[in-house]
């Protein structure tokens, strides 16, 4: 079966699907990514929604709602899984070390991508976040960043870590335009991001996958093992679940430090 041919067909009926259904155009729009890379696959919904046990929980559900609209709605089948056994089988995400992470900056000369690195893990914000900041979203004041694009387009506020601050005093502040901008004054595409976190981990040494995800995952991590609460650090990260901030619980090894020294 040929992508070009009946899976374009499938394609189209999903998108009437949603129509008439009164799905946003952003949902849409995200369902048919899902599903096309589903299709593409040739994998079953298990094998393919399990590919994104390193994402967050909110990113998995999606995956799983899409390909469970596809199959119920589009080809008429009772879809074969269920999110909670799914997510009893997902992995918990890959996190950095302190030690990793000073030397994926120490390695980054370049200030563009010592920003890049420094909003993805000062901050924890995800990829799409960190490329459309503009300066304006920024009040120094104050010392936080006004995030307006967001997942689920809910803004928040954070605050601006102070090496954070530096790296983009570095960098050179502007009064306007993008902050991860290219010399046209486009923001920076996801590939770009992606490739200089690639190329910082390889540089550092790390014998891990590592993504912008993955310093996000970091972030929140560190934070637990500090001793910030999990509900400020769940603000933080833009969860509307507390479940979703709950899975670093089992990364952090803070209580594990802490009974190590009662021995």
């Amino acid at each position: 079966m040929s992508f070009q041919s009946e899976n374009r067909d499938f394609i189209n009926r999903l998108t009437e699907e949603m129509k008439i259904r009164g799905y946003s155009y952003r949902t849409r729009k995200k369902y048919r990514e899902i599903v096309i890379k589903f299709l593409k696959s040739e994998k079953t919904p298990r094998e393919f929604i399990l590919d994104y046990s390193n994402q967050s929980q909110s990113t998995i559900r999606a995956v799983f709602l899409a390909i469970k609209f596809f199959y119920e709605n589009v080809l008429k089948q009772e879809f074969p899984e269920q999110l909670q056994s799914l997510q009893q089988k997902i992995k918990l995400p890959v996190v950095l070390t302190r030690e990793d992470i000073s030397r994926m900056f120490y390695v980054t000369e370049n200030p563009k991508h010592y920003v890049v690195l420094s909003l993805l893990y000062y901050a924890g914000l995800r990829l799409n976040e960190a490329r459309n900041i503009k300066w304006t979203d920024i009040d120094f004041d104050n010392e936080t960043i006004h995030l307006k694009k967001t997942k689920g387009e809910e803004e928040r506020f954070i605050f601006i870590h102070e090496k954070l601050r530096k790296a983009l005093e570095n960098l050179g502040i502007r009064k306007q335009g993008f902050v991860l901008a290219t010399d046209t004054g486009e923001p920076y595409d996801e590939r770009t991001i992606q490739q200089i976190v690639r190329t910082a981990a390889r540089k550092a040494k790390i014998n891990k996958t590592v993504t912008p995800h993955t310093l996000r995952h970091t972030f929140a991590t560190h934070l637990l093992e500090a001793g910030a609460d999990i509900k400020f650090i769940q603000h933080l990260l833009g969860h509307k679940d507390i479940r979703t901030t709950q899975i670093y619980t089992y990364i952090a090894n803070r209580d594990v430090k802490r009974l190590a020294r009662l021995i």
